[in-house]
């Protein structure tokens, strides 16, 4: 299986992303087959590094209120040292839940998540701002979710 994987494991996959609680059992039954080799499949998924991790989601408009800011960054210029400097930065920040090098008019695309505008505001003067090497920064502020899932689109 290293390298590979076969239809089996990936509709364990697709089981285990929609909810990572279904057991090994659960599992078997749903794919017609007996728990034990379920459970081997499994446990080679996560060691191989195909399941990286279980996670709760937590339903942020329950917990607290906020708000989500995409914020497309420009650098001062497209160089490595620049690009990695502002990469490794940016992790440091718990504001910043997803940060993507992208192509295009942008260098780096952040999603963030903040209590209200005036948080949003503060984040952006004291942190985004103060890192060497920004050029611009433009942002989105989300109106509506749309949709939302952390599933990803196995193919056939």
């Amino acid at each position: 299986m290293e390298g590979r994987i076969d239809a089996i494991d990936r509709q364990i996959l697709k089981i285990l992303e929609t909810n990572a609680k279904t057991s090994p059992k659960e599992i078997a039954a749903r794919l017609n087959m007996s728990k034990t080799p379920v459970y081997e499949r499994v446990r080679k998924l996560e060691k191989e590094g195909y399941i990286s991790k279980y996670v709760a989601l937590v339903n942020k408009a329950k917990v607290e209120s906020s708000i989500t800011v995409f914020s497309f960054v420009s650098l001062e210029a497209q160089q490595g040292r620049m690009m990695d400097e502002f990469a490794n930065s940016i992790k440091q920040y718990k504001e910043v839940v997803e940060c993507f090098v992208v192509g295009g008019e942008f260098d780096f695309l952040l999603k963030i998540i903040v209590k209200d505008l005036d948080a949003y505001f503060e984040f952006s003067k004291n942190k985004v701002a103060s890192l060497p090497h920004i050029g611009t920064v433009k942002s989105a502020f989300v109106l509506n979710e749309a949709k939302y899932t952390t599933e990803f689109p196995l193919l056939e």
